[in-house]
C-alpha cells in the first residue's frame, strides 16, 4: 500500500502528540517519563542551568519563524498560482452540450451534474487552502517581527536542542498540513512550469498580454468562500490580536537591560486571567484555522490537537514555576484556560 503525504503528516502529528498526552496523565508511575518530556520542552526561565549541555540560545526562536515565512510564502504562491490556472471559481454557462445530454436521458444529466459538483468542490477546497495559507503567512510574519524587535531574550536564556528541532519540524509541517491534500499536484504543476521556463525561456513564458493585468482574477475567488471561512478568520484575528498584546507585555518587562535576568509578574490583557495567555491565544488562532477549513480535514484537526496538547502541557509547567517563584503570585489565575464557577 502506497503511503502518501497526507498519511505521513497525520502519522507525524499523532506521534508528536501521543507522548505529551501520556506525560499529562496524573500518575506517579509516569513521573520519570513526564520529567523526560518536560526536560525536552523546557526553555528560558524554567530551564535549569544544569540542563544546558544539550541546549541552544533561546533567541534561535527566530529560526522557526524565518523558516515559517519562507516555506509558507512558497506554498502560498505555488498553491495560489495553481488555483488561478487549474481551479477557477467561475460560474459555468449552460452549454448546448447540456441540452443534448438532457435529450439523451435523465441518467446522463445526473452523472454530469455529479461530476460538475465534484469538480466544483475540488476547486473550492483548493481556494480554501490558499485562504488558510494567507492566514498562516500573517501569523508567521508577525512572529518573526516579534522575535527580532519585541522580545529581549536574556543572553543566558537557553532551550533544549530537542525543543529546537521540534520547533523546526512544527513550522515546516504546519503550513504543509493546511494544503497537503493538493500539495503533490501543486508541486507537479510548479515543476512543469519550471521545466517549461527552462526550455522556452522567460521571454516566451512571460509575454505581456494586450489587456491589463487583472488582480481580481487572483483575489475574486477568495470572496466566494463560504461563511465558515470568514468566521474562522474572525476567530483567528481575535487570538492574533490578543497574542500580539500579550507578547508586547512580555517584551516590555525586559526593556531595562540592567534587569535582563530578573522576572516580573506580568499584568494586563489576558494575563489577568491565566498565566500563559500567549499560549491560549495561540490555541484560539489554530482553532480559527480549523473553523476556516470547514472542520472536515483530519490533518488540520491533528495539527490543532498537537497545538492544544503541547501548549497546555507547557502552560501548566509555567504556572507551577510562577507559583514557586513568587509568593505574591495571583492565586485566581489559571494555567491556560480560565474556569468560571
Amino acid at each position: 500500500m502506497e503511503i502518501g503525504l497526507v498519511d505521513l503528516l497525520r502519522a507525524a502529528w499523532l506521534a508528536a502528540t501521543l507522548p505529551i498526552l501520556v506525560a499529562s496523565i496524573p500518575s506517579s508511575h509516569l513521573n520519570s517519563f513526564r520529567e523526560l518530556v518536560l526536560g525536552f520542552a523546557k526553555r528560558g526561565k524554567i530551564m535549569q542551568s544544569s540542563s544546558n549541555k544539550l541546549s541552544v540560545p533561546q533567541n534561535w526562536f527566530c529560526h522557526f519563524y524565518a523558516l515559517a515565512v519562507v516555506w509558507t510564502t512558497f506554498l502560498l504562491l505555488a498553491t495560489w498560482f495553481y488555483a488561478h490556472n487549474m481551479a477557477p471559481l467561475v460560474s459555468e454557462p449552460f452549454q448546448y452540450s447540456s441540452i443534448a445530454t438532457y435529450l439523451t436521458g435523465a441518467s446522463s444529466i445526473f452523472s454530469s451534474h455529479k461530476s460538475r459538483s465534484s469538480a466544483l468542490k475540488h476547486r473550492y477546497r483548493v481556494w480554501q487552502s490558499v485562504f488558510l495559507l494567507l492566514l498562516m503567512e500573517v501569523q508567521a510574519l508577525r512572529r518573526l517581527y516579534e522575535t527580532i524587535y519585541t522580545f529581549k531574550y536574556s543572553p543566558s536564556a537557553r532551550m533544549h536542542i530537542f525543543g529546537y528541532l521540534a520547533g523546526l519540524f512544527f513550522y515546516a509541517a504546519a503550513p504543509l498540513s493546511l494544503c497537503c491534500t493538493f500539495a503533490p499536484e501543486v508541486f507537479q504543476f510548479a515543476m512543469n512550469h519550471v521545466a517549461e521556463f527552462i526550455v522556452k525561456g522567460k521571454n516566451q513564458m512571460f509575454q505581456i498580454p494586450n489587456s491589463e493585468f487583472d488582480w481580481w482574477e487572483f483575489v475574486g475567488p477568495l470572496m466566494k468562500l463560504r461563511w465558515n471561512s470568514w468566521i474562522g478568520m474572525a476567530i483567528f484575528f481575535w487570538g492574533w490580536i490578543h497574542q500580539r498584546r500579550c507578547h508586547a507585555i512580555l517584551g516590555s518587562l525586559r526593556e531595562n537591560s540592567e534587569q535582563a535576568d530578573e522576572y516580573v509578574i506580568p499584568h494586563g490583557d489576558w494575563f489577568d486571567y491565566v498565566s500563559s495567555p500567549h499560549y491560549l491565544a495561540e490555541i484560539v488562532i489554530y482553532a480559527g484555522l480549523v473553523v476556516a477549513s470547514g472542520g472536515t480535514d483530519l490533518t488540520i484537526w491533528l495539527l490543532f490537537g498537537f497545538v492544544v496538547a503541547n501548549l497546555a502541557f507547557a502552560a501548566a509547567e509555567t504556572h507551577r514555576w510562577y507559583l514557586r517563584k513568587f509568593d505574591n503570585y495571583p492565586r485566581d489565575r489559571f494555567a491556560i484556560i480560565p474556569i468560571v464557577y
